[in-house]
């Protein structure tokens, strides 16, 4: 893959992973509350962002790849709905304030993913590489 691709491909990954983060923001702001209780938020969040997360994987998926896309979203939206909503919970923040920090959570999960990708190639064997510790017979 050229470097002009793989940067292509990546920037397409942080795109989804702030699209990720703005959707989970906005679907945990429409059903949590400033009083509702914390722990009722944040599991009320995490199904929030697990449902937007399964939707928004499911659309780019077949554009950016399902490992690109999934595990990113995963993370963005189950730890971020709960992070959101657990903030909503406890205090009035604003609204642009709130995308903001929902799109960098999901750039930053975004980038941190394809950073553990590429330290996973780096030690995986090429396919078709003898790593077995026998020596090979013959």
């Amino acid at each position: 893959m050229t470097k002009t691709l793989r940067a292509v491909f990546l920037a397409g990954d942080c795109a989804a992973g702030a699209l990720t983060g703005v959707a989970t923001t906005l679907a945990v702001r429409a059903i949590v509350a400033p009083d509702c209780d914390m722990v009722a938020a944040m599991m009320l969040g995490m199904l929030a962002g697990t449902v937007v997360h399964l939707v928004v994987g499911t659309v780019l998926s077949p554009l950016l790849g399902m490992f690109e896309t999934m595990v990113p979203g995963m993370f963005v939206g189950m730890y971020g709905g709960m992070f959101f909503a657990m903030r909503d919970s406890m205090q009035d923040v604003g609204l642009s304030t709130a995308l903001w920090v929902g799109a960098v959570f999901g750039i930053v999960v975004a980038l941190g993913v394809d950073f553990w990708n590429a330290q996973l190639r780096r030690q995986t064997p090429a396919q078709g590489d003898d790593v077995s510790p026998l020596p090979a017979s013959g």
